[in-house]
């Protein structure tokens, strides 16, 4: 019984120190501070508010295409975390989130949004994600009430 214990020990120490050793492993992965204002600048020159609508931000010069006013910001079920606001930015095909409106996915299932890859710096990327990500809150977890359990005896 010992021994069967100490190879069940033994792959699960080779499982996990074998994790994240590939060459696609993020491990060590790290982007530089943003700056706020500096964010709030990049959301505005890039005209972020023609596709998005974001509490409390207006800027009456740019067009507002209506069929895409995708809102940023909010309560969320999920923690809205540095990586997932970068890879939204960067690869907005990755995860849609439910809801999301019909008319801001392509007919191949792919995001609308345009690709800001080839123009927009890393340093404006960082803070674009510093200045959104105050915008997000979580959702208070919900508890599932249960009535008491009983057992009737018959």
């Amino acid at each position: 019984m010992k021994f069967l214990h100490l190879c069940m020990l033994g792959l699960i120490a080779a499982a996990i120190s074998g994790c994240d050793k590939s060459v696609d492993s993020p491990q060590g992965f790290s982007l530089p501070d943003g700056n706020t204002a500096k964010g709030k600048q990049v959301f505005l020159k890039y005209q972020c508010l023609s596709c998005h609508q974001l509490e409390g931000l207006e800027q009456p010069e740019v067009i507002e295409h209506s069929i895409l006013s995708i809102p940023l910001g909010g309560e969320s079920n999920k923690v809205k975390t540095y990586a997932s606001l970068v890879t939204g930015i960067i690869n907005p095909s990755h995860t849609f989130i439910e809801g999301y409106p019909k008319s801001a996915v392509q007919v191949d299932g792919r995001s609308k949004m345009v690709s800001f890859n080839s123009v927009m710096t890393v340093d404006e990327l960082v803070n674009l994600v510093v200045f959104l990500q105050p915008y997000y809150t979580l959702a208070p977890y919900t508890r599932t009430q249960y009535s008491p359990y009983r057992y009737d005896r018959q």
